[in-house]
């Protein structure tokens, strides 16, 4: 009895043990499945909620969220009800509030019981990452709209469901953009880019798309269209709508913009052909005015490739250094002495023809190759020197012209300086660049001009009187010449309110210390009115002299020689038609 009570003692002691260890394995099961980062919860196959840890509970938001349990307890009964196994993104939460789970969900047998097991990630951060890189390559940062790829999709979409669904695209550029980014400032033009764009996005249908493809470029896509005349009219009213002025940070400003249209399929049957044509549309309004709109037509093809042709005849002309110069007096009109040259590049086309540079320094800015043309210029001017210094006198300045582009530019005018410097007479130059240079929040005015100032080179206001010319404007400007554009001074002595702005220029320029030029005299009236009517002492025209090229100067002649070459030992000079034929006898170094 005794062993029998003792071995009872025992075994109630082992199952007591073994009760007790079952109890801890169970307690520290519970607590790791509490503590695991992954959501875990248990449904029955009536959506009761048997079990739930910790980070399920956050996730889910228990016990307020119902709806998010809700939402569990459908995904229950329908897998429990067919067996499978699902994984699945749910949405917690409304509105910014909201995250995300990637949660798997597996029917399970627990004893008799059919139940439903779910694990859930939180991946909200990686959601919100991967939303933010799809934004980045498909939405403009800035004004939240489509990007190229997008609209590009889209019309593709269109073209490929083989329906004769007529559709417009039409490629929109802010008129003088840079000149508004450069005066006012980057972050104004910036806010000017958004309120373009939310007033363009304004009447646009579901079916209708608008993008940004670059700086103050957009694509407009119309889709479905009845015909070209409803497309005018849109564009009419959208024309309208932007000409009303922007109120930005204290400043009023006023953007027009050119619109180029092409219409499916009439002027193409693939996006690259109807966005090229669209493209050449609104080149056609810039060239004529801008501020409009106008649809694309055959003609604008013919004009395309001749400018392709005149471009890469000019990336020939400057590979093959066809370039040469002329050079232009400036003459002081009461003492008859030549003050300086202008040197002006002129293109020698294949055929040996001299081409004005009207017809290519424009493009040459627009396609980025003015900085290697300006450079060849300087070297020309080096090489020929001694001609110039016989021709014009040693003590003449030699002026180059700069574009607003490039003044605007450190790096090249850095390397500019260098090339002037290296000369041996940088003091001997003077650059020609437009007001816009100086008006304009840009580097020249604060960084690039002490470089030359240290130099000795001087500084020339060029075309003043248009663009964004203003008596105002003179006062923050360091300069030593101020160039009054020739159309204030064509007919100056028959025109009374010219007389009166050329006063009030010469008045402020003599103030600040700035040498006045009159440029483009063509007549002797005009050249009486100067010299009767007004201070100024120098002048630049037909008139005086055409530009003469470097072939035409006398060969240096030694220094020992008593004679030097005096404007009156060159040819007659030829004047335009029309114009006074006088040359430049009478006048003299």
């Amino acid at each position: 009895m005794q062993n029998q009570a003792a071995d009872s003692l025992q075994g109630a002691a082992t199952e007591a043990g073994s009760l007790r260890a079952l109890e801890a394995e169970l307690s520290l099961l519970k607590e790791v499945l509490r503590l695991l980062p992954a959501g875990v919860t248990l449904l029955d196959e009536r959506g009761r909620l048997l079990l739930t840890n910790d980070a399920a509970t956050a996730q889910l938001r228990l016990p307020e969220a119902t709806q998010a349990l809700n939402q569990r307890r459908e995904i229950a009964l329908e897998l429990l009800g067919t067996g499978r196994t699902l994984v699945t993104e749910e949405a917690i939460g409304p509105g910014a509030s909201q995250h995300v789970l990637l949660s798997a969900h597996r029917p399970v047998y627990i004893g008799e019981q059919k139940l439903l097991l779910s694990s859930s990630a939180d991946i909200s951060e990686q959601k919100a990452f991967e939303d933010q890189l799809f934004r980045s390559a498909y939405y403009d940062e800035l004004t939240d709209l489509p990007t190229r790829r997008v609209i590009e999709h889209r019309a593709n979409s269109l073209l490929n469901r083989g329906e004769q669904e007529r559709f417009a695209l039409a490629f929109l550029d802010i008129d003088n953009f840079k000149h508004i980014n450069d005066y006012y400032g980057h972050a104004i033009g910036d806010a000017l880019l958004v309120g373009l764009a939310k007033r363009l996005s304004r009447d646009l249908r579901e079916t209708d798309m608008l993008a940004r493809i670059s700086g103050d470029e957009f694509l407009l896509l119309l889709s479905p269209v009845e015909s070209a005349q409803e497309v005018a009219d849109y564009m009419e009213s959208t024309l309208k709508r932007l000409s009303a002025p922007f109120f930005i940070d204290g400043s009023e400003i006023f953007a027009s913009t050119s619109i180029g249209v092409s219409l499916y399929p009439e002027h193409g049957k693939s996006y690259e052909v109807l966005r090229q044509n669209a493209d050449l549309a609104m080149y056609r309004v810039k060239n004529e005015g801008k501020g409009a709109a106008a649809f694309f037509d055959a003609g604008m093809e013919h004009e395309a490739l001749a400018r392709m042709k005149i471009e890469q005849s000019l990336r020939l002309a400057i590979l093959e250094k066809r370039f040469c110069c002329a050079f232009q007096t400036k003459v002081d009109i009461r003492s008859q002495q030549i003050r300086g040259i202008e040197a002006l590049v002129r293109l020698r086309d294949e055929g040996g023809v001299i081409q004005a540079p009207g017809d290519f320094v424009n493009l040459a800015v627009e396609l980025g190759l003015i900085d290697e043309l300006t450079h060849l210029v300087l070297a020309e001017i080096v090489k020929s020197i001694d001609r110039i210094n016989d021709t014009f006198g040693p003590d003449a300045t030699i002026s180059i012209n700069v574009a607003a582009k490039q003044a605007g530019n450190p790096e090249f005018m850095r390397s500019f300086a260098e090339a002037l410097e290296a000369t041996g007479f940088p003091s001997r130059f003077m650059i020609e660049v437009t007001e816009d240079a100086f008006v304009a929040k840009s580097h020249f005015q604060q960084e690039i001009l002490p470089m030359f100032r240290k130099l000795g080179v001087g500084i020339s206001i060029d075309d003043f009187g248009i663009g964004y010319s203003s008596l105002s404007a003179l006062a923050d400007i360091t300069a030593d010449e101020i160039k009054i554009d020739r159309s204030f001074i064509t007919d100056i002595h028959k025109r009374p309110r010219s007389q009166g702005i050329l006063r009030a220029i010469e008045s402020l320029s003599a103030a600040l210390g700035m040498t006045v030029i009159a440029e483009g005299i063509e007549s002797f009236e005009e050249l009486a009115y100067l010299q009767a009517a007004t201070n100024i002492r120098y002048a630049q025209g037909y008139y005086f002299s055409r530009p003469i090229f470097l072939e035409e100067l006398k060969p240096a002649i030694p220094l020992a020689s008593e004679t030097r070459v005096s404007l009156a030992s060159r040819p007659l000079q030829e004047s335009r038609p029309g114009y006074s034929s006088r040359g430049a006898r009478g006048y003299r170094r």
